[in-house]
């Protein structure tokens, strides 16, 4: 934790190929969450809804609460767990607490919004595969965000970003 409170990371070339190696995963998943989304549905709400609610001509049956729960199940896990990372590095990268607060709640909020549009289509109405489909968009674009930040952080970063970050020193009465 140290090494990218202090920017140290910057310096130790062993963490530095670790956010490297682990942004480059995060691309890995990234490709394929898009290649897995697009082979299912595309950008319109009718190929949302027919995916949910099935589609004889398609011969598509619905999603059953089992699967989507199953589905859901790994995917709170693995997302959050992605996530609690991801957002976890923009803690240490030299941008404004108002633009890491957005770096943080954005792909959190995207995620859900992600997940829960699938059941929201399946179970309560058709419209929702609007938010279905902003929430994929929403999620992909946050995704890029935080792996490119982490990436210019590692690779393009300086020790002088991050010692205007540190705390000062509690000063003493007969401190200057």
């Amino acid at each position: 934790m140290r090494f990218v409170v202090t920017g140290e990371w910057t310096r130790n070339r062993l963490l530095q190929v670790i956010v490297v190696l682990y942004a480059l995963y995060v691309i890995g998943l990234w490709l394929t969450n898009a290649l897995l989304y697009f082979s299912k549905m595309s950008l319109t709400a009718r190929s949302v809804i027919d995916y949910y609610l099935g589609s004889e001509e398609r011969f598509l049956s619905p999603r059953s609460y089992q699967g989507l729960l199953e589905v859901s199940h790994f995917h709170l896990f693995a997302m959050g767990m992605l996530l609690l990372v991801l957002t976890h590095l923009m803690l240490f990268v030299p941008l404004r607490n108002r633009t890491k607060a957005w770096l943080i709640i954005v792909p959190f909020l995207s995620a859900i919004i992600d997940e829960s549009g699938g059941w929201l289509v399946r179970f309560a109405s058709p419209l929702f595969a609007y938010l279905k489909i902003a929430g994929f968009l929403m999620l992909e674009a946050s995704l890029a965000v935080l792996v490119a930040i982490s990436l210019w952080s590692v690779l393009a970063g300086s020790q002088r970003n991050y010692e205007a970050q540190l705390p000062e020193p509690p000063r003493g009465p007969h401190d200057p």
